[in-house]
């Protein structure tokens, strides 16, 4: 069934074509998934989808009785109100009646019986006891506060409302712009779980490839005005986009050989004097206008990083430091080294102590106990999306360039306006009001500032919010071939996979677990865990249970005397190895060390090797004879 028809639908802002005659058809139960570059329109096709702009051209039907409910990008400011009273304004009118009637019955006995009996009353006449239990029904299964104050939960939470608020009209098309953003990695798995449940048809936007992967089961590529669908998952949809545009360049390139051979004939006709063949020249006046008309594909961008001289070899050293806000534990006891070159995703809930631990990397908060060791010539490049201000007044240009000309890349001087271009940023937009931008656009300018300070050590919180799935791609890239450190806070799973190499998880109450690999090494690890230890009484029971022919455990092998002595002293000399290691590796990373008489800096080098591979020998060994008195 067919709930919603575009026919030959335009729909343009200035000279700027955001729909060219578009046909698409949303048809019930399926998962439909808008993507495009950053500006092309798709907010704006939803926004048609639910009735809230109209086309300029063409015919948009929708089918009878067609209910449909929308979870809009930003979320709602300064809203004073209790998160039962948000929901139920999801049913109109009927729910603001049910909303008053539930909050006079809060008051208990201060309740007003005549505002209760007049609200009984309208409640009845519009069968609205029915969508009350639906109100309760849908906080209770989305597990919401309902007597908290919307205005003083997280965005997450916000978040979850906002979808309660969406779902309980049981709607049977739901449109979600941006549902992940600002979301942490557990709600947005909570999310994808509970769309799936969905009965009616989703129709979202969303540059988190993970989520669109779990959900779509339709993908409309919206490019220069038109519409390409692909029919699967977003794997698919990859190859086909691909393809499609290869062919696509194939076709511009045959066009344009064929105009510049009609092109030379005309003139090499007007040189010689000769009579012109009139069809053929009606042709070409065609073939100039079709290119005059063709939009070509957006470019690539192509994001430069400022390199900094290295840092030394130890970056930071964190033993057993703790933080706590208002008795609650941030960061507890926690101890790590960082390295250089290493990439360390931190992933956790909103507000378990992420952006604290940053803060006391980089020295804006103390330890509380514990201590912070801090390498030697560390330069810092921190993005921070909710704290990096742009004057939303001045220009692009003058946003990065701070009112200059020209900015300096790797030592080269470049201007401004060729510099943004590598951004996605043409001249006429380089000069254009940062508060005329969309998020996608606001987050390459900031990409833009951030990446002209020379660094060793990048601190990202959430650069990945509004990208283009393009540009967020080319990001990833960057990253990998950043030979500095990088400390990224991210809760797009697909980016942290390909980003880094391993993870400090943030599990509450300031516990941080440490894991090599990626999102999903640790996810496959989290799987493969065994089930936890049953209490006492229980486990006695099942081993009562068992039968009493089950055969024991072969006992651990004893090692000869000399081994097992072998075996005692191991601990005691690996440690002396570490520590010599440890001490070399200090002198090492001393800012003169590598100015000093060069026999002496040799020297130290070969020790630190050689004890390095000291170290590696006996632990090798320590595995070795352990082994063995397993049997």
């Amino acid at each position: 069934m067919v709930l919603v028809r575009l026919q030959q639908v335009e729909l343009a802002f200035g000279d700027h074509v955001l729909l060219n005659k578009v046909d698409l058809d949303i048809q019930s139960n399926e998962r439909v998934c808008v993507v495009g570059r950053n500006g092309e329109g798709k907010s704006t096709l939803l926004k048609i989808l639910n009735r809230e702009v109209t086309p300029d051209d063409g015919r948009v039907q929708y089918s009878d009785m067609l209910r449909v409910s929308a979870l809009q990008q930003e979320l709602p400011k300064s809203v004073d109100k209790k998160v039962y009273d948000v929901v139920a304004e999801g049913l109109g009118e009927t729910g603001e009646v049910i909303a008053a009637y539930h909050a006079e019955t809060a008051k208990g006995a201060d309740a007003d019986l005549n505002v209760m009996e007049k609200l009984q009353t309208r409640i009845e006449a519009a069968d609205g006891w029915s969508w009350q239990q639906k109100v309760d029904a849908i906080i209770q299964r989305l597990n919401l506060p309902a007597e908290s104050d919307f205005a003083r939960l997280s965005g997450g939470w916000q978040r979850r409302v906002m979808l309660a608020r969406a779902l309980v009209s049981e709607p049977d098309l739901l449109i979600l712009d941006e549902p992940t953003n600002h979301m942490d990695v557990e709600t947005i798995e909570w999310l994808e779980e509970q769309l799936k449940q969905f009965n009616g048809s989703l129709v979202f936007i969303s540059h988190d490839r993970a989520f669109v992967q779990a959900l779509a089961t339709r993908i409309l590529d919206l490019d220069r005005g038109h519409i390409h669908e692909w029919r699967g998952d977003y794997h698919g949809f990859l190859e086909f986009r691909e393809k499609r545009l290869e062919d696509e360049a194939t076709q511009n390139a045959l066009f344009d050989k064929r105009l510049a051979e009609e092109e030379k004939w005309i003139r090499q006709g007007i040189k010689a004097r000769r009579t012109r063949n009139e069809g053929r020249v009606e042709r070409l006046k065609e073939m100039r206008r079709d290119r005059k008309a063709r939009r070509d594909t957006v470019g690539t961008a192509n994001i430069t990083m400022n390199a900094a001289d290295s840092s030394g070899k130890q970056v930071f050293e964190l033993d057993h430091v703790s933080y706590a806000w208002q008795n609650q534990p941030q960061v507890d006891d926690f101890s790590a080294l960082v390295m250089r070159g290493d990439r360390i995703g931190l992933v956790g809930p909103n507000g378990v102590g992420k952006s604290t631990l940053l803060k006391i990397l980089l020295g804006q908060l103390k330890p509380q106990s514990g201590t912070l060791r801090t390498g030697t010539k560390l330069e810092v490049a921190y993005f921070d999306q909710s704290r990096m201000v742009l004057n939303e007044d001045k220009s692009i240009a003058d946003n990065v360039a701070d009112g200059k000309d020209h900015v300096f890349v790797n030592g080269n001087s470049r201007h401004v306006i060729g510099y943004l271009g590598d951004f996605l940023f043409g001249p006429e937009r380089a000069r254009t009001p940062v508060k005329a931008l969309s998020g996608g656009e606001r987050n390459r300018v900031m990409l833009a500032k951030l990446f002209l300070k020379p660094c060793n050590l990048l601190v990202m919180d959430e650069p990945t919010n509004d990208l283009d799935i393009e540009t967020l791609e080319l990001l990833e890239e960057r990253l990998m071939e950043f030979d500095g450190t990088l400390l990224l806070v991210s809760h797009d799973r697909a980016f942290i996979d390909n980003v880094v190499t391993q993870l400090w998880v943030f599990e509450g109450e300031g516990r941080i677990n440490q894991q090599v690999g990626g999102y999903s090494d640790w996810l496959e690890r989290k799987a493969q865990k065994p089930a936890p230890e049953q209490n006492s009484s229980a486990k006695k029971t099942a081993d009562e249970k068992k039968p009493a022919a089950a055969e024991p455990q072969a006992p651990k092998k004893k090692l000869s005397y000399k081994l097992q002595r072998e075996l005692d002293l191991l601990p005691e000399e690996m440690a002396r190895a570490e520590a010599e290691r440890d001490r070399l590796a200090a002198i090492t990373s001393g800012s003169d060390f590598y100015s000093g008489d060069q026999d002496a800096v040799q020297k130290t080098l070969a020790d630190l090797a050689a004890v390095e591979e000291q170290l590696e020998t006996l632990e090798m060994r320590w595995l070795e004879l352990e082994e063995m008195t397993e049997g």
